[in-house]
């Protein structure tokens, strides 16, 4: 009995075996036919749409923007100079125009391309001319002056003028304006003239007091507001700090709208202070969000100072 079953066994093995090894070559013959098919339709996938830089996915032909990251993956050029500019700018850096026909560069309200006037805030599409140093803008502020020049740009000024932080900030610039105008001491003859000069107020008013019949008059002390240049430089570089703690505050976070992110940045801008508008976009240096192609990635004002030598990136 054992005897037979050992034989049985070996006659399947026999039989079946080679069925399966020739399967399994049949199996590995398809893979490798089928290994060079899909590699032909990957790489005509790969000529025939675009990669995505940023995470790699394979995208329409025509795709603006990644289908799985969201992000730009083509480049478009700008109808007034041809450079060379992302499809979410609405401003060419290269030749300083708006470039966006269907988006109003006011208020951000939709347009068909073809009005004359915002039906929303109904600023003219031809631009508008500040009336106070009398720059043309295409936008909601003067890029000179920073004026607010629509009905809605001047709100949002009203509106921001209630922030606390904002309040704060025209203190410290006003605070900062004050030290800039200060006349320091150059040296320790001036420190003498000064005190000369306190003593000689403190005298005549004594005289003209008692010309009145005031025996022992009190004249109210003068404190002088004067200092060295080390302390008004000091004084000076802490308002500095102050401020640049305030406008990160305000800074602009990143938005769907270009249009609201640069209005909100001009409403912010305080006067009084030499600033500089540091884009998310580039990371460049401009006067104002006013030069940035793609402000609603995000930026922030920084304090240049009087002497700076810092680079703007859109100063004609």
């Amino acid at each position: 009995m054992i005897n037979d079953n050992t034989q049985d066994t070996e006659r399947t093995q026999r039989t079946f075996r080679p069925q399966e090894r020739t399967r399994e070559k049949e199996l590995v013959r398809e893979n490798e036919s089928q290994q060079p098919v899909m590699q032909q339709q990957q790489q005509q996938q790969m000529a025939g749409g675009k990669k995505c830089p940023f995470c790699g996915a394979i995208n329409e032909p025509e795709a603006m923007f990644c289908a799985q990251c969201g992000q730009p993956i083509s480049k478009s050029s700008c109808p007034f100079c041809g450079s060379e500019i992302d499809p979410d700018a609405d401003f060419c850096e290269a030749c300083h125009h708006y470039i966006r026909k269907d988006i109003c560069s006011y208020c951000g309200a939709k347009l068909t391309g073809n009005e004359a006037y915002c039906p929303e805030c109904g600023s003219p599409r031809g631009g508008l001319v500040c009336p106070t140093c009398h720059t043309m803008n295409d936008f909601a502020f003067c890029k000179q002056c920073g004026t607010a020049l629509t009905a809605e740009a001047k709100e949002l000024v009203k509106e921001l003028q209630k922030n606390p932080d904002y309040k704060e900030l025209i203190e410290v610039v006003q605070e900062y304006s004050r030290l800039e105008s200060s006349l320091p001491y150059n040296s320790e003859r001036d420190i003498f003239r000064e005190q000369l000069n306190m003593k000689l107020r403190e005298r005549v008013l004594t005289l003209l007091a008692k010309d009145q019949g005031v025996e022992n008059p009190v004249i109210p002390k003068v404190e002088t507001k004067r200092m060295t240049k080390e302390e008004l430089e000091e004084q000076k570089s802490q308002k500095i700090k102050r401020l640049s703690a305030i406008l990160d505050k305000l800074a602009v976070p990143p938005t769907s709208s270009p249009v609201q992110a640069r209005n909100y940045a001009m409403a912010s801008k305080p006067m009084g202070v030499r600033l500089a508008w540091v884009c998310n976009f580039k990371h460049a240096l401009h006067s104002s969000p006013c030069g940035c192609a793609k402000p609603h990635l995000g930026g922030k004002w920084v304090v240049l100072g009087k002497n700076s030598s810092a680079e703007i990136k859109d100063d004609k």
